[in-house]
């Protein structure tokens, strides 16, 4: 089987690229990022999902992105918006992709791997500059210049398998392929027991994804 690295956040979108991954045919090596976030209880879904997938090995690395702050997501200082707001939101946080990749395509080089995953979606997301297509692309052409495997004639290749899908339709795709999204956590504001807030921006597209999807929500709310 071939390898494959693929970033696992613990939320709705990651786990559905693993479970693309491995319908695919990829033995996956599962990465989550501590990265300083505020709501760690997605590290604890990352890890269930993770063994409840069977992955071939699970890694979660510390970084310290809450020492740069600059977002709602790493930094208590601002609030996390309890409504719609225009414009790239405060929950973008500085460069996240593009070091997450990066630390992907590292494990994958060690692995002797050539395929990465990311669950990022440029349909119902936030406004988020790293999860357009355009990013992905500029991405992989970086991944094949900038490393010895692709220097010595190998080809990474990056997958995006949700980028051009809607919430409900990433949704019905996890539940044809037997995901139990009561497992994930998507919320910003989640609580330690990983219940969500129901207000902020991650919530409202999940929510809506269920009910566009005809799926009961099984998320837990606070």
């Amino acid at each position: 089987m071939p390898k494959a690295v693929v970033l696992l956040s613990g939320g709705l979108d990651s786990v559905t690229a693993l479970a693309l991954a491995q319908e695919r045919g990829f033995e996956c090596y599962a990465l989550s990022l501590d990265y300083g976030q505020r709501h760690t209880a997605e590290l604890a879904a990352a890890r269930r999902l993770a063994a409840a997938a069977g992955v071939r090995e699970h890694r979660v690395v510390r970084l310290g992105l809450d020492e740069l702050g600059g977002s709602a997501l790493t930094d208590d200082r601002i609030a996390v918006p309890d409504h719609v707001t225009t414009g790239i939101p405060v929950t973008y946080v500085p460069a996240r992709n593009t070091i997450f990749l990066s630390l992907a395509l590292g494990w994958a080089e060690v692995l002797g791997a050539w395929d990465l995953f990311i669950g990022v979606n440029a349909v119902d997301y936030s406004g988020y500059p790293d999860c357009r297509p355009e990013f992905i692309d500029a991405y992989e052409r970086l991944a094949n210049l900038a490393t010895r495997g692709g220097v010595e004639g190998g080809e990474f290749t990056i997958h995006a398998p949700l980028i051009h899908l809607s919430k409900a339709e990433i949704i019905r795709e996890g539940v044809r392929l037997g995901i139990d999204y009561s497992m994930t956590v998507s919320c910003y504001s989640a609580d330690r027991e990983g219940r969500a807030c129901g207000v902020c921006d991650a919530c409202r597209l999940r929510a809506i994804g269920f009910r566009e999807a005809g799926i009961a929500d099984p998320t837990r709310y606070v």
